[in-house]
């Protein structure tokens, strides 16, 4: 072999053992995407620490509240010098996010800091005048997950009524919309089916931030709290949770991942039945069956339906706890292939009408308090007959298209962030600044 081939094929090996090597390396989140994003308690402590600096600070807020980094914001606030942390409230699931959904949290002191922490999930899901004697400002930072019956927004509201009654500002920490803020679905709450899965007319998918929904909440439906709201910096709605520099923190003991979010708004649905929604599994929510199901036969009907942006999988599984605890249980796997297609409260509809149409003697809706928990997650008395009737499924959707439509129009007025700008770079819309008020509707 001559000396030149030689060469060349040394320098083919090497270029082959560099490409090769790169490409098993893990891909940072960071540095890649997002690298001019910062949620809200970044850009208070860097920016606007004056909201909160000089004042006894009662913070609500769960595992999800940390920076880019991870810190949490208890840490964070009860070791800055201008700052005086005197108080902690948890929602569901409690400040260290141990609880199980619906699980009573008590009253406690929290052992790092040695300040009290005040259930609201407990005996009262609004701060009473007594917890909050010794706080002069509120501060509400919690990641939700973009669905109207996960409850947290609902404990955001809560506390800005009590801060209104006891004449403290509140100041909300925004965080993304982990599901996007560009889609809006399902049907809009009928005010009769009130409850603390859903206390104001929004539809199931909103499609807005946690601070948008303050605004919302607070002029729309007659809280009148003395708010702020700290915008994120370089969030735009088309983002899923995933297009940021963002680890994913789990917002309760059953939604690990993002997909677990991204399915949720529509296979949570099965909570109102005696099908498990995945409870007890490793896949919550992703997983949906039952011991009377033919996984085969399920997930070959639903395939047939040829829904966008889905594929449903034959799968079996035995729940730890909850709905079948112990039990072989057959169903499906819920795999999304296309985010951007992909429809989750259709998509549950269609589950529920199929699992009516072949298990019709088996499946059922249950009303374990004496009324039907489905009504109040899905926020009417309809929906739930119309299943039972037979109806299809796209004239129960066209039946709330109006209220939806009519909702789509009120979120404009508090629309923080920009609109669909995927692929191109932001545009010039001017947005209300951090703290300022959403522009009006009129």
């Amino acid at each position: 072999m001559n000396k030149k081939l030689l060469v060349i094929l040394s320098i083919v090996l090497l270029m082959s053992f560099v490409t090769t090597a790169f490409a098993g390396q893990p891909q940072s989140n960071k540095g890649n995407k997002g690298d001019d994003f910062s949620l809200g308690i970044d850009i208070l402590l860097e920016d606007q620490i004056d909201l909160i600096s000089g004042k006894k600070v009662g913070l609500v807020t769960n595992p999800t509240g940390v920076d880019q980094e991870l810190n949490s914001i208890v840490d964070l606030l009860f070791e800055h010098p201008e700052v005086d942390l005197t108080a902690l409230y948890g929602p569901e699931h409690g400040v260290r996010g141990d609880a199980q959904a619906g699980d009573y949290v008590k009253f406690y002191i929290d052992d790092r800091t040695d300040l009290p922490v005040y259930s609201l999930y407990g005996e009262t899901r609004k701060p009473t005048a007594d917890m909050l004697e010794d706080v002069e400002v509120l501060l509400f930072d919690i990641q939700d997950v973009g669905t109207r019956f996960y409850t947290y927004i609902y404990t955001m509201a809560y506390v800005m009524e009590a801060a209104e009654e006891n004449d403290i500002p509140v100041v909300v920490l925004d965080r993304p919309n982990p599901i996007g803020g560009d889609k809006v679905e399902g049907p809009v709450l009928d005010p009769e089916f009130e409850s603390f899965v859903g206390m104001y007319p929004i539809p199931l998918r909103h499609g807005m931030t946690v601070g948008e929904l303050a605004y919302l909440f607070n002029d729309e439906f007659g809280i009148g709290a003395d708010l702020t709201v700290v915008k994120m910096d370089g969030w735009e709605r088309w983002m899923h949770y995933d297009d940021l520099p963002l680890h994913w923190v789990p917002q309760s003991p059953n939604m690990p991942t993002l997909d677990t979010a991204l399915v949720y708004p529509g296979a949570a649905l099965i909570e109102g039945t005696n099908a498990s929604e995945g409870r007890g599994t490793t896949r919550p929510f992703e997983l949906i069956g039952a011991p009377y199901m033919d996984s085969t036969e399920l997930a070959a009907t639903l395939n047939e339906l040829s829904l966008s942006g889905v594929t449903f999988r034959a799968a079996s599984f035995t729940p730890a706890f909850s709905k079948h605890a112990g039990e072989l249980t057959n169903g499906v796997q819920i795999h999304i292939d296309d985010r951007d297609q992909f429809k989750p409260v259709e998509t549950g509809l269609h589950i529920l009408a199929t699992l009516q149409d072949l298990y019709p003697d088996d499946f059922e809706f249950t009303n374990p308090w004496g009324s039907f928990f489905f009504d109040n997650l899905i926020g009417n008395g309809e929906t739930r007959q119309s299943i039972l009737d037979g109806e299809p499924v796209e004239e129960i959707i066209n039946s709330w298209q109006s209220s939806l439509d009519d909702f789509k129009d009120l979120r404009q007025g508090y629309i923080l962030y920009e609109e669909h700008n995927k692929g191109r770079s932001p545009g010039s819309k001017s947005h209300p600044g951090q703290g300022d008020n959403p522009p009006s509707n009129n």
